[in-house]
C-alpha cells in the first residue's frame, strides 16, 4: 500500500473511551484533498491496518482528524491507538477513499450512533457550508460519551442537530418511526454506528418505503455471522492454474497466504472492500444488494464459495 508519512500533532480526549487524533503531513506539504464521508487507512502500531473515517472539515488540507473508540472488542487496533500512539508520533496511512459519499438530495438526514458519528460529523459540516436542508440524529450511551458534543453544540449547524441518550429521559430518546413515516422524494438517508444501530433505522426505513437508493449506510465492523454452515472447498487461481484449499473454518485470505499468495487486506472483515475480488456467496458488508446479484466480485477475507471449486481472477 502506498503510504502518506503523518505526524500526529495532537491528541485529543473528546468523550470517554474516544481520542481524536490531528495528522499533518510529516514534510509539511498540504494533504491530497477528501469528500465528505471519506476513510483513511492507518497503519497501527504492532502491524495492524485499520480505517477510520476523517472528521474534520473536508475544504482542510492542512490536517485530517480521526476519532478512535477504545473497544473492549477491539482486534488490537483501537487499543493500540489509545496506549501506544502519542503526539509527535509518526504514522503512515493511505490517501483517502471514499464509499460512502454524499449524493445531491433535495434534503439529507443524518443518523449516527456513537462513534459513528465520524463521517456524519464531515457531512453536516459540508452540508451547513453549502447551506443544504439537514437534520443530524446524533445517539449515545449518555452525555459524557458523546465525541465532539461541544464543537457541534458550539457550531453554525447546532439548530440541526438532535441529540439521543440511552440513560436520559424517554422524550429525548431517538424515534425512527415518525421520523420516516412517509418517503419524502429527493430526500436520502445516511446512517453510520454499530450494526444493531444500522439495522434498526434501515428496518424502519424499508418497512415504510423508502427505496433502497435513497439509503445509504456504514459499517465500522461486520454483523456476527453463522459460520455453523461452513463447507470445505478449493480456490484456483486463473493466472497459475494452481489450486488451494479453504478449509470450514478458513477465510480464501488466510489459505493463500499459507501458501505465499499474499492478498492486499486491511480491515479482514468485509466491510473497507481493500480485497475485491470475484464472488460466489457474500459475507461482506461491503457490497450493495444490487452489486451482490451480479456475482462478479467478493472480498477473500470473509466471503466463502457456494460450489466444491471457485475460480478467482488473480
Amino acid at each position: 500500500m502506498e503510504s502518506l508519512a503523518v505526524t500526529v500533532v495532537r491528541k485529543t480526549l473528546e468523550a470517554e473511551g474516544i481520542a481524536s487524533f490531528e495528522l499533518a503531513r510529516a514534510d509539511g506539504a498540504p494533504l491530497p484533498p477528501f469528500s465528505a464521508g471519506s476513510h483513511v487507512d492507518v497503519q497501527v502500531p504492532g502491524g495492524l491496518t485499520r480505517q477510520y473515517s476523517l472528521c474534520n472539515d473536508s475544504l482542510e488540507q492542512h490536517r485530517y482528524r480521526i476519532a478512535v473508540l477504545r473497544d473492549r472488542a477491539s482486534r488490537g487496533g483501537s487499543v493500540a491507538m489509545h496506549d501506544a500512539v502519542r503526539e509527535g508520533d509518526l504514522l503512515h496511512i493511505s490517501e483517502p477513499r471514499n464509499h460512502f459519499p454524499l449524493q445531491h438530495a433535495a434534503r439529507s438526514l443524518l443518523f449516527a450512533g456513537g462513534i459513528g458519528v465520524t463521517p456524519l460529523l464531515c457531512m453536516a459540516q459540508r452540508l451547513a457550508a453549502i447551506a443544504a436542508d439537514f437534520e443530524l440524529h446524533y445517539c449515545t450511551r449518555s452525555p459524557g460519551r458523546t465525541a465532539f458534543a461541544q464543537e457541534i453544540t458550539a457550531s453554525a449547524f447546532a439548530g440541526r442537530v438532535h441529540f439521543h441518550f440511552d440513560d436520559g429521559p424517554p422524550g429525548q430518546k431517538l424515534q425512527v418511526d415518525p421520523l420516516l413515516a412517509t418517503p419524502e422524494p429527493g430526500a436520502h438517508l445516511y446512517v453510520c454506528g454499530p450494526a444493531g444501530f444500522i439495522a434498526h433505522v434501515v428496518g424502519s426505513a424499508k418497512a415504510r418505503g423508502w427505496p433502497a437508493e435513497q439509503i445509504h449506510l456504514e459499517y465500522f465492523a461486520a454483523a456476527p455471522q453463522d459460520n455453523s454452515g461452513d463447507q470445505a472447498f478449493e480456490v484456483k487461481l486463473a493466472s497459475t492454474g494452481k489450486s488451494y484449499p479453504v478449509a470450514a473454518g478458513q477465510s480464501v485470505v488466510q489459505s493463500l497466504r499459507e501458501h505465499g499468495i499474499e492478498i492486499m487486506t486491511s480491515c479482514e472483515q468485509g466491510v473497507c472492500g481493500t480485497c475485491i475480488t470475484r464472488v460466489l456467496d457474500h459475507r461482506d458488508m461491503y457490497f450493495t444488494e444490487e452489486e451482490r446479484a451480479l456475482n462478479d466480485q467478493f472480498t477473500p477475507c470473509c466471503s466463502r464459495s457456494r460450489s466444491a471449486s471457485l475460480v478467482l481472477d488473480l
